[in-house]
């Protein structure tokens, strides 16, 4: 809860202070302009602090920058930790704020970004420096997933931290509405929209929706599951073919697949979407993994019993991820801070401090799964052996440019239904946002 910070105190505490303040004044008034110069600077320890730009300010996210920053502050009392967060809008408020701070030169010392693709638009403007040196000194490399860190690499450096891992291609559903329905978990595409047929038939939405950015999400799992995903990551390349028989199929198994799901998804957000597989009125959602934190939490399901899970069909062995992480801005006014500030984001504490109250597991490797969930531990299971694929949806593979291009190709097909408008409209956006 945010609190307005206006004082409770009665009139008379009120003109105390109004007296103190004038005295002050005048104490002022007789004071050199020299010695006033000196006491400015002597008083100014903005130098000194950690200035750290996110949007992590609701829920398990605020919770677990919340447990970072005590550590922080018990460890490196010499730089306390400035909470610069930025509510609203899923972090685009964050980003407009920080694009005005950035332009005029005024940047945190740190700020949040997700890995991948989506801060080309800083490097490409000279925002960031890079941190290779980082990753040597804290032996970063040694930790992560190797195709981690190549997935986020720019033109052979690094440029962020990378603090979670979220999973993009979950199929979230409810046994007792399976069960009901007399519907197995599908495990292939066959299977899947066989079973999406025999929902409806039974009353059922087979596969609920929520606004647009939900049915993007839905978009790149059945373009994994189609292509693969070193099939989907070629995708993203300079010059790469989006023009081909695959893609079409991926295409036309979205197409279909949108034939079961609810008319009213405009008007629903993604939890909403989620809120009809617990309420038994939908048998499936693809969702990411924040999801298992709202059936389990705030609408208080049983993992396993009440709510269950599974890659999308065809995914299987696949880990579409996205991740919050953190980098270095050129011009940082405490420097030697920021850097450390990365290297405890990259340390096992950090990780297993931060990720089971966010709702999300470490990039590392080694991650003590006593402290996660039931949904978790199965997470970390899969981030171990599951080749990668990055998420569109969440700004991994395409610059912001790209990313926009194929909104509005989906809006229109949302429209439409148009598959071969649709492809033409991917065709071009490779042509001409590619980085």
């Amino acid at each position: 809860m945010q609190h307005s910070g206006r004082s409770r105190r009665g009139p008379r505490a009120h003109w105390v202070r109004l007296a103190v303040l004038l005295g002050a004044l005048a104490a002022l008034a007789v004071v050199p302009a020299t010695s006033v110069a000196k006491s400015q600077k002597a008083a100014s320890p903005q130098a000194n602090e950690l200035s750290v730009f996110s949007w992590w300010t609701g829920g398990g996210e605020a919770h677990g920058l919340e447990a970072l920053i005590k550590i922080w502050n018990k460890n490196h009392p010499e730089a306390p930790f400035k909470n610069e967060t930025v509510a609203g809008g899923a972090g685009s408020n964050a980003k407009a704020v920080l694009a005005q701070r950035l332009a005029a030169h005024k940047p945190p010392d740190s700020f949040q970004g997700h890995a991948g693709a989506e801060l080309q638009d800083y490097i490409k403007a000279g925002q960031l420096d890079n941190i290779d040196a980082i990753y040597k000194q804290y032996k970063l490399s040694k930790v992560f997933p190797a195709q981690l860190i190549n997935q986020i690499k720019y033109k052979g450096h690094l440029y962020s931290v990378p603090v979670n891992i979220h999973r993009a291609n979950i199929l979230w559903y409810n046994p007792a509405t399976l069960k009901k329905a007399g519907v197995k978990v599908p495990t292939t595409w066959g299977a899947f929209t066989a079973a999406l047929s025999k929902c409806q038939d039974a009353g059922l939405i087979g596969l609920s929706v929520g606004e647009q950015w939900t049915q993007k999400h839905l978009l790149e799992t059945v373009m994994i599951s189609t292509l693969g995903p070193s099939g989907w990551a070629a995708l993203w390349k300079k010059g790469a073919n989006w023009n081909t028989a695959k893609v079409k199929t991926a295409l036309q198994r979205y197409h279909d697949l949108l034939d079961y799901t609810n008319s009213d998804s405009a008007s629903l957000t993604w939890q909403d979407a989620s809120k009809l597989v617990a309420d038994g009125k939908a048998c499936f959602n693809v969702m990411g993994d924040w999801a298992d934190g709202y059936f389990r939490i705030d609408l208080k399901k049983k993992p396993v019993s009440g709510y269950n899970w599974t890659a999308v069909p065809g995914t299987n062995g696949v880990y579409d991820w996205l991740s919050d992480s953190f980098t270095l801005p050129k011009g940082a006014p405490n420097p030697t801070a920021a850097k450390q500030w990365l290297g405890f984001l990259g340390s096992k504490q950090a990780q297993d401090t931060f990720n089971p109250l966010k709702g999300s597991i470490p990039a590392r490797k080694d991650a003590n799964p006593k402290l996660y969930d039931t949904y978790l531990k199965w997470a970390l299971q899969q981030w171990k052996h599951d080749k990668l694929a990055g998420s569109l949806t969440h700004g991994v593979v395409a610059n912001n440019a790209w990313n926009t291009a194929v909104d509005s190709a989906i809006g229109i097909f949302l429209g439409t239904k148009d598959v071969g408008k649709l492809q033409s409209a991917l065709v071009t956006a490779a042509k001409t946002k590619a980085s």
